[in-house]
C-alpha cells in the first residue's frame, strides 16, 4: 500500500470515502423521523455491519491521505517538481473524488445539522432562538422532524451561534419547506461553499515551502475536514473560511474588506475573533510607528463589530447570541484537558467538583489568550509569520478550551496549512488529525473503541514523526504577498 503512487492515493482514498458513505447509509446519524424512505434506522446486525464498513473505509482514506502526505513532503524536503498527480491540480481532483460519495449520505458523525435546521426553523416562526431550544417546535412547524433528532442535552440549549449562520440556516428551510432531507442536503451546500472558500484562500495564501499543493492537502484533502464538514456539515468549516478569507485580503493590502470577513466569520462562530488581533499585526507592522499600532490595535475590531451588529440587526434574532457563547462549556467532553484536569481534582477535594472544575476551565482559557498574546507579541515584532501565529493561537485556544470537539482542530490546522504546512506544527497536526477522526462513530456516539483506535493511530503517527521529521518552520521576517499567478508547481525552497 505504502507504495502506492498520487494517482493510486486518489482511488484508494476515493474507495474509503465510498464506504464511508454506504456504512453511513445503515451506521450513520439518521433522523428519528422524516427520513423519507432514503435515511432510515436499520436492525442491529445492519446497523454494526454499516459501522465495521464505514470504520474500515475511514482508515483507507487515512491510509491514502498520509501515504499522499508523505509524497508531497519528499517532493519538498528533495527539490523536485510535484510526481504526477501530485500537484495543485491533482489534489483538487483527489478532493473532488474523496468529497463526492459523501454528498448525497446522510448526516455522519454527529448530529448538529439537525440542531442548525431546527433553529434556523425557530427564526423563521419568530421563538427566541438565544432563549429556548429546538424543544419549543411544535409537530406542525416546519423543521419539527429535525428537531425530533436534536441530540439529548441540546434540545433546550439555546444557540451558541450567531445570527449569520441562523439567517442562513433559516434561508435553507424556507427552500425546503424544513423536511429533513431537503435540509440537510441544504445545509451540506453551504458546507460545500465552505471548502471552496477555504481552498480558495489556502491556495491563495500559498502554504509556505512546498506551496499550495501541501497546503491543500492539510487543510482541506484532510480525512478530518473531510468527514466533519462534509459529512457532519459543520459550520466550522465556514467559519474557517470566512477567516482564512479575511486573513489573506488583509495579506494583500485590503485590509478593511478582510476585517469585514472575519466579522461575518465571527457571527456564526465566536473564535474568529482571535483574526483580528493578528489582522491588526499585519496592519501595524505595515504602517509602522506609534500609528501604525494605534491603527492595527482599534480599526480591525471596529470594522468586524459593525459588521457585526449589522448582521445581528438584519437578522432580527436580538444580541442574545453574546451571552450564549458559553454554553456549550456546560457539557463535558473527555478531549478538553482543563475538564478533564478540573473533574478530577474536584472529586479528590470534595463530593462536588463543579466549583474546583470551572475554575481550573477559567484557567485554561486566561492560559490560552497568554498563549496567543506571547504569539501576537513575536508577530507583532516580526519574529513570527502572522499567519502562523494565528494559526498556532487558534490550536491553543482548543487544546484549551472547556469543550472540545475533534473537528476544532480544523480552525488552526487550516491555517498553520496556509502558512507552513510542510513544518513541524504542520505535521503534528496531520498526526492529530487522523487520530481524531476515530474518536466518533459514524452515529455521532463516542465509543471507547473510537478513544483506542485514535490513541492507536496517534502512535504509529509520532512514529513516522520521528523517524521523518519535518523541518521547523521559518518564522521570521515580513510575510511576502502570494501572486495569484505565480506556478505551484515549481521546485520550492526557503
Amino acid at each position: 500500500m505504502w507504495s502506492f503512487s498520487a494517482s493510486g492515493c486518489r482511488w484508494l482514498g476515493a474507495g474509503g470515502s465510498l464506504a464511508v458513505a454506504v456504512g453511513g447509509w445503515f451506521a450513520g446519524t439518521l433522523p428519528v423521523r422524516g427520513g423519507r424512505g432514503l435515511w432510515e434506522p436499520h436492525g442491529p446486525a445492519a446497523t454494526s455491519a454499516g459501522a465495521v464498513l464505514a470504520y474500515l473505509g475511514l482508515t483507507l482514506l487515512v491510509a491514502a491521505w498520509g501515504r499522499y502526505g508523505v509524497l508531497l513532503a519528499r517532493d519538498v524536503r528533495d527539490g523536485t517538481p510535484p510526481a504526477p498527480g501530485a500537484g495543485r491540480d491533482g489534489v483538487l481532483a483527489t478532493l473532488a473524488c474523496w468529497a463526492a460519495p459523501l454528498l448525497l449520505a446522510p448526516p455522519l458523525y454527529s448530529a448538529d445539522v439537525y440542531s442548525y435546521v431546527s433553529q434556523g426553523a425557530m427564526v423563521l416562526e419568530g421563538h427566541d432562538v438565544y432563549g429556548a431550544g429546538p424543544s419549543v417546535l411544535g409537530p406542525g412547524d416546519p423543521g419539527a422532524d429535525a428537531a425530533a433528532s436534536v441530540g439529548g442535552h441540546w434540545t433546550d440549549t439555546p444557540a451558541p451561534y450567531g445570527p449569520a449562520f441562523l439567517l442562513l440556516a433559516a434561508a435553507v428551510v424556507k427552500l425546503t419547506g424544513g423536511a429533513v432531507v431537503p435540509a440537510v442536503l441544504g445545509m451540506r451546500l453551504v458546507s460545500l461553499g465552505a471548502l471552496a472558500l477555504v481552498a480558495w484562500a489556502v491556495r491563495g495564501l500559498g502554504g509556505g515551502p512546498g506551496g499550495r499543493a501541501g497546503a491543500l492537502w492539510l487543510a482541506v484533502l484532510n480525512p478530518l475536514f473531510l468527514i466533519h464538514v462534509v459529512g457532519g456539515t459543520h459550520n466550522d468549516g465556514l467559519m474557517t473560511g470566512l477567516v482564512l478569507a479575511g486573513v489573506l485580503l488583509a495579506t494583500r493590502g485590503r485590509w478593511i474588506l478582510g476585517c469585514a470577513l472575519v466579522g461575518l466569520a465571527l457571527t456564526v462562530k465566536s473564535p474568529a475573533a482571535v483574526a483580528l488581533l493578528f489582522i491588526g499585526v499585519t496592519v501595524a507592522r505595515r504602517d509602522g510607528g506609534v500609528r501604525g499600532a494605534a491603527k492595527g490595535l482599534v480599526l480591525p475590531g471596529a470594522v468586524a463589530g459593525a459588521v457585526a451588529a449589522g448582521a445581528t440587526l438584519l437578522a432580527g434574532t436580538g444580541f442574545g447570541w453574546l451571552r450564549t457563547q458559553s454554553v456549550a462549556g456546560t457539557i463535558h467532553t473527555a478531549l478538553s484537558v482543563s475538564s478533564d484536569l478540573g473533574l478530577g481534582l474536584g472529586l479528590l477535594l470534595g463530593d462536588d467538583p463543579d466549583p474546583v472544575k470551572g475554575v481550573v476551565q477559567k484557567l485554561g482559557l486566561l492560559a490560552a489568550l497568554a498563549i496567543i498574546a506571547v504569539l501576537a507579541w513575536r508577530s507583532w515584532r516580526g519574529l513570527l509569520d502572522p499567519v502562523l501565529g494565528l494559526g498556532l493561537s487558534l490550536v491553543a485556544l482548543v487544546a484549551l478550551s472547556p469543550m472540545v470537539q475533534p473537528w476544532y482542530l480544523l480552525w488552526g490546522t487550516a491555517v498553520v496549512a496556509a502558512a507552513a504546512w510542510h513544518s513541524r506544527a504542520g505535521q503534528v497536526l496531520a498526526v492529530l488529525s487522523a487520530a481524531l477522526v476515530y474518536e466518533t462513530a459514524p452515529s455521532g456516539r463516542t465509543p471507547w473503541y473510537g478513544f483506542a483506535l485514535a490513541g492507536a493511530a496517534a502512535v504509529l503517527g509520532l512514529a513516522w514523526t520521528r523517524r521523518e521529521p519535518w523541518p521547523a518552520a521559518v518564522t521570521g521576517g515580513p510575510r511576502p504577498s502570494p501572486s495569484p499567478s505565480a506556478s505551484p508547481e515549481r521546485p520550492r525552497s526557503r
